[in-house]
């Protein structure tokens, strides 16, 4: 009976060893620092790759899952205020594990007139570290970065309101381009 609590001790303190390890290899990149490099299929089928918003702002946000109260709520935010973002020079960019025709039918219901870029891998997510990876079952994480346009991370918020988000880029983009 001893023998095995310490094995199953031991065993735990390992999972949670290997745990902290894995998330500090999961570290969002940090403002200042050049935005990783990412090639994904939009809700068209159309590959986007971070060269494609060179020379603009680029709000890029993950988000858990199409169609569920807070993305959409997100999404819907992002839309109402495009054209404010895009007064700014911003292009809107969403990014989930969902595939693409996942994607094409959440832009179509709402009206999304930016890219939703599937990650179904979560590579690119993890790279951001906006990846939450429950082995079979991936989720991205509610993260919010603006890239500036020389393609370094400019602003990160992390676990993004579904509310306010968008209202939170433009108060910063206000600030960072001097209107």
């Amino acid at each position: 009976m001893i023998k095995w609590l310490l094995v199953a001790l031991v065993v735990g303190a390992g999972l949670l060893v290997w745990r902290s390890a894995a998330k500090a290899n999961d570290a969002p990149p940090k403002t200042g620092a050049q935005a990783p490099v990412f090639a994904l299929p939009d809700q068209t089928g159309k590959t986007r790759d971070i060269e494609d918003f060179r020379g603009k702002w680029l709000v890029l946000y993950f988000y858990p899952k199409d169609d569920t109260p807070g993305c959409t709520e997100e999404a819907c935010t992002f839309r109402d205020d495009w054209h404010t973002l895009t007064a700014f020079g911003a292009e809107i960019v969403g990014v989930s594990v969902d595939d693409t025709p996942s994607h094409a039918a959440f832009a179509k219901k709402y009206h999304l007139p930016f890219p939703l870029l599937s990650d179904e891998s979560g590579d690119v997510a993890a790279r951001y570290g906006s990846l939450r990876n429950f082995g079979l079952l991936k989720i991205a994480k509610r993260n919010t970065f603006l890239i500036d346009p020389r393609g370094r991370v400019a602003r990160v918020y992390l676990g993004a309101s579904t509310s306010r988000n968008s209202q939170e880029v433009i108060e910063d983009l206000k600030k960072l381009t001097g209107q």
